[in-house]
């Protein structure tokens, strides 16, 4: 048999199994939104496709109901483990009065909610990171045991605000993570049009504190760097940038078509390192997925999606007096 990799870093055969259960709903949640906006039932898909398993390894190693996240519009796999649920999702998606982000008043993948400890996102890329720069400042004068997680692409890692949150974070030695989720492309900017340095976690070294770069296509890597990211967090050692290289398996968005900046050859070679496809066949090497309990456990998910889903597209759309609410102070 196996090694079992995930005992090595601390994750118990149940644990595993949750992670796997975690991606597979991003998974088949985005699928399923996917399918709406093609039916003309819901205005735009931003996908987490081919990032879940950076996602929910990362999570993973936060503290629930402790822990910031300040997430950036692809993190579905990472708001789910921290509490949202598909119906959740599925409201925000149909933009429904009871869309636990902003009432319906936000794009899809602008996630937020106080009871979850998720900042609320914005549409610019990259202002999250100094406002999760600002809440652990705030915890750290408020003496709270907190650490912030934010994540970004790598075209955002070139914006003003990365490198005015990290330099901050790195002189103060705040308990933030960055996490840069590098899916090689910018929109329609590939990776060399963006960096000259050789990854996003060389810049670290410039804001004084590591830089680590992983496999984010595998969810127990992703586990035992960031672990080791918190704990240093918690510590008061300071902050940690992360850059998880994967690959997005879609176009960027509903909107976009990713046939004029890229060769279909090169997305059907990436479908090879799918993270679920890789991460379900350690699970079994390892002996703790079966066809039978696979079953079960797409059955499980699809049940969820699909009550999620009939719940969303029947529920109210917030009222025209509501307007106002949530959005100047009310």
């Amino acid at each position: 048999m196996t090694t079992k990799r995930h005992e090595q870093v601390g994750l118990t055969d149940a644990q595993v199994l949750d992670m796997y259960y975690y991606m597979l709903l991003a998974r088949k949640i985005d699928e399923r939104q996917w399918l709406l906006n093609r039916a003309g039932k819901v205005p735009f898909v931003i996908s987490c496709q081919g990032q879940e398993a950076a996602q929910v390894g990362a999570a993973f190693a936060m503290e629930t109901g402790k822990d910031y996240l300040c997430p950036y519009y692809r993190d579905l796999g990472l708001v789910l483990v921290f509490g949202q649920t598909a119906r959740d999702c599925m409201l925000s998606a149909f933009a429904k009065a009871e869309d636990p982000n902003s009432g319906g008043r936000q794009m899809p993948g602008h996630f937020g909610g106080k009871k979850y400890n998720i900042l609320t996102g914005s549409s610019p890329v990259t202002t999250q990171v100094p406002h999760a720069v600002g809440i652990a400042l705030a915890g750290r004068m408020q003496q709270k045991d907190l650490v912030v997680y934010t994540s970004f692409g790598e075209g955002s890692s070139n914006q003003g605000d990365f490198h005015e949150g990290a330099n901050f974070a790195g002189v103060h030695k705040l308990p933030v993570i960055f996490f840069c989720e590098n899916n090689k492309y910018a929109i329609s900017v590939p990776i060399n049009k963006q960096l000259a340095c050789e990854s996003v976690a060389d810049r670290a070294i410039g804001y004084g504190f590591p830089g680590v770069s992983v496999d984010g296509n595998d969810p127990i890597e992703v586990y035992r760097v960031t672990k080791e990211a918190v704990e240093r967090a918690r510590s008061g050692a300071g902050p940690t940038l992360i850059e998880a290289v994967m690959y997005r398996l879609v176009p960027h968005s509903s909107d976009d078509d990713d046939r004029v900046y890229r060769t279909r050859e090169e997305v059907e070679e990436a479908k090879k390192k799918d993270p679920l496809i890789v991460f379900a066949a350690y699970l079994k090497e390892v002996g703790l997925l079966d066809e039978n309990t696979e079953a079960d456990m797409l059955a499980r998910v699809q049940l969820e999606v699909d009550e999620a889903t009939e719940y969303a597209e029947n529920a109210p759309y917030p009222s025209p007096e509501s307007t106002l609410t949530y959005v100047y102070g009310e």
